[in-house]
């Protein structure tokens, strides 16, 4: 009895000790990228603090649109939603299909052109909350990216040289808002999932092993604890 346990505290303090080396510093690298993260507001990582995104201009009071029926005929194939908003100062209907989204004119029912490059750059002005007299600059957006994965096309505005506002040239949605807080929240996900380059991969095979690794070695622990501790205190107890 004696020898079995000897044999299982060794093997345990072997694989306990290699297993320490091994996923020890992706340890650290989850504490520390954990604690930052939960101790920055998600508000503040997406920038809500400088664009208002959940913002809308209240429907005013117009004119008869046009039917439901012929709205809906506007889009190219089979609808799943209409919603009405206001628009650059005009009502619009936001018709969404499984593969198109648009803008129709609900007066007459017909398609509206994508939004241009200098009316991306006025739909995240108006909703800035920065400093004034901001600089702005405004970049076709064609492929998919770890920091944009939003519907394309899509136009990016960059304010003040860091925040980014992605505007659907489709709808004139803010679809998403992107500064240097939130690239460093960004960055430090991907070490925390293990996925360094998309970072947004959560069952990928690095964290799967390293996370099985931090498990056996939180058991092997476990076990020399129980094993360590009655010597110990049988010890104390004979000296006594």
């Amino acid at each position: 009895m004696k020898f079995n346990k000897t044999k299982i505290h060794v093997a345990a303090s072997r694989i306990h000790k290699w297993l320490a080396l091994l996923v020890g510093l992706q340890v650290m690298v989850w504490m520390i990228s954990g604690l930052v993260m939960s101790a920055v507001p998600i508000g503040v990582v997406r920038g809500e603090h400088l664009i208002d995104r959940d913002g809308q201009d209240r429907i005013v009071r117009t004119q008869r649109v046009r039917p439901l029926e012929e709205i809906v005929g506007a889009a190219q194939g089979p609808v799943e939603t209409v919603m009405f908003r206001m628009h650059d100062g005009r009502l619009m209907a936001e018709v969404a299909g499984s593969n198109w989204t648009g803008l129709v004119d609900p007066y007459t029912a017909q398609r509206l052109p994508r939004v241009e490059r200098d009316a991306a750059a006025t739909i995240a002005l108006r909703r800035w909350k920065g400093p004034t007299n901001p600089s702005v600059a405004v970049e076709a957006v064609d492929q998919l990216s770890p920091e944009f994965r939003g519907p394309l096309p899509a136009w990016r505005v960059i304010i003040d040289g860091s925040t980014r506002v992605y505007v659907s040239a489709e709808t004139g949605q803010i679809r998403a808002v992107r500064t240097d807080t939130w690239r460093i929240y960004d960055f430090l996900w991907g070490l925390h999932i293990m996925d360094w380059k998309e970072h947004d991969n959560f069952n990928n095979i690095w964290l799967v092993s390293f996370a099985s690794s931090g498990l056996l070695f939180a058991l092997t622990g476990f076990v020399l604890l129980t094993m360590r501790f009655p010597m110990r205190l049988t010890r104390r107890r004979k000296a006594i």
